[in-house]
């Protein structure tokens, strides 16, 4: 039986890959944070715009026999400037992360190999070289993602969470409590199906790795599988191992596609 990863790991998988980052790209990392700070607060300035421009401008001037534009122009220049800063804040930040992803994983791996090196000849007779390599390969690129894509990607969200959240209780505390409450139900959602997906995902990259792993083996040793004529039962180790892979990332997939489908109709009847 698989073990499952308990969210406490999960954590001290992040806090060790952070102080990982973070020992070589402090300030970077920090130049970032503000950045992303930088690029939520225009964005939600600018959907605050959507109130003033009709309340403050268009009804007037609707209601104006003689309407005035000079104010509307000077209020749009403005928004204009704020949205222009928070599209450069965007991509500095991005900018900055691919530096700080693609350095981190090289020295990651420049340390794996290193410390690969002093292992005892055992831990390579009972590995499968396809498993190791996955480490340089599929564990590296899913921790890039992590550190390139997720991490960011969760510091503006909760960023711009805060602040939509102080805007919704300035303009209607009863309309924010509803959005609550449609939330906590997501967000139960989320724990269920995306924690289903999540197990499935790790299992899928479990069972990628040792079929890799035993492919490699018995192409490298093809010679031994002809001589000893094991050729059929090679097969049906492959197809075992193939099934397990293919109920893993089924299993996966499922929970992963019908879980933004059920968080839109939510969505949905939120509004």
């Amino acid at each position: 039986m698989k073990k499952r990863i308990s969210m406490r790991d999960s954590m001290s998988v992040l806090k060790r890959v952070m102080s990982y980052m973070l020992k070589y790209y402090k300030f970077r990392f920090c130049a970032v944070v503000v950045f992303i700070i930088v690029s939520a607060f225009a964005t939600v300035r600018s959907m605050m715009f959507t109130q003033v421009l009709i309340d403050d401008y268009i009804v007037p001037m609707l209601a104006s026999a003689a309407p005035d534009f000079a104010p509307l122009l000077r209020n749009l220049m403005q928004v204009g400037a704020v949205m222009l800063i928070g599209v450069i804040a965007a991509f500095a930040y991005n900018r900055i992360m691919v530096g700080i992803s693609q350095g981190t994983m090289r020295r990651l791996r420049i340390d794996i190999f290193s410390n690969m090196e002093s292992l005892p000849i055992k831990y390579f007779d009972t590995h499968a070289h396809g498993d190791i390599m996955s480490t340089y390969t599929n564990d590296t690129d899913a921790l890039r993602q992590l550190v390139g894509q997720s991490i960011p990607a969760v510091i503006s969200g909760v960023v711009a969470l805060i602040s939509a959240v102080a805007v919704m209780f300035f303009y209607s505390i009863w309309l924010t409590l509803v959005v609550f409450a449609c939330t906590a139900i997501m967000m139960a959602v989320i724990k269920k199906i995306g924690g289903a997906s999540s197990k499935f995902m790790v299992a899928q990259q479990r069972s990628l790795a040792v079929e890799e792993g035993f492919m490699e083996e018995m192409m490298k040793g093809q010679k031994v599988v002809k001589v000893f004529t094991h050729e059929e039962a090679a097969e049906r180790d492959f197809d075992k191992l193939n099934k397990q892979l293919f109920e893993d990332s089924e299993k996966a997939h499922i929970f992963g596609n019908i879980l933004m489908p059920i968080l839109g109709n939510i969505g949905n009847f939120l509004y």
